[in-house]
């Protein structure tokens, strides 16, 4: 086994970290400063953690525009990217002076949210509307602040396009959503050829 300890480095070409934990879904964060001009960036570290009420979250490393825009408005909306949307959101990555349109950059339209103020990536097949809930700032094991901030919405608007949509269920390999592994560059989408079914077992019985 190969053991390191994080503190100390990890001696390989690159940190095996998000390789290992992965891949993960993109958060793709639109956001509006207090004056309404839009920005859009993705962020790895991105998740749902919770069903009732729906609340996902997102973590910046530095207090980036997103976090700022968010905590200042209360307000934020999640965009699913497709494969056939990774570029243009690669194009959003990109460290734009504050207040510069990343939707105008990448090509995209944007779309008018039904409960934010924010608006959506019109060509994004899934958008969750989103409050902010939460946003805290980790920290490590000793109580030492890190600059990293976990950004938490409640869903309160969610839009999926119904071509995904089978007899009612998500269908998740048809959105063919843009997943991000581990190295600078590696990203993964999903089919349905990798499907595999697991029925949870029942105790109680």
């Amino acid at each position: 086994m190969y053991f390191y300890q994080p503190s100390q480095g990890h001696g390989l070409p690159h940190d095996p970290l998000n390789a290992i934990i992965g891949p993960r879904p993109v958060g793709w964060i639109a956001s509006c400063d207090t004056e309404g001009r839009p920005n859009l960036a993705p962020y790895s570290f991105f998740n749902c953690f919770n069903y009732h009420p729906p609340i996902i979250g997102f973590a910046s490393t530095g207090w980036k525009d997103s976090v700022r825009n968010i905590v200042e408005t209360g307000e934020f909306v999640w965009n699913l990217t497709t494969r056939e949307l990774a570029c243009a959101m690669n194009e959003t990555s990109a460290s734009l002076p504050h207040g510069e349109d990343e939707f105008i950059r990448a090509g995209l339209n944007k779309a008018e949210s039904r409960v934010v103020k924010v608006p959506r990536v019109a060509e994004s097949p899934v958008n969750f509307e989103c409050r902010l809930s939460q946003c805290i700032q980790l920290t490590a094991a000793s109580g030492t602040p890190i600059d990293t901030w976990l950004v938490l919405g409640e869903v309160v608007g969610i839009h999926i396009d119904e071509s995904l949509l089978q007899d009612g269920v998500y269908q998740t390999a048809k959105a063919q959503p843009v997943l991000r592994a581990g190295g600078p560059t590696a990203y993964f989408t999903v089919s349905e050829d990798q499907r595999f079914d697991l029925v949870r077992p029942d105790v109680r019985q």
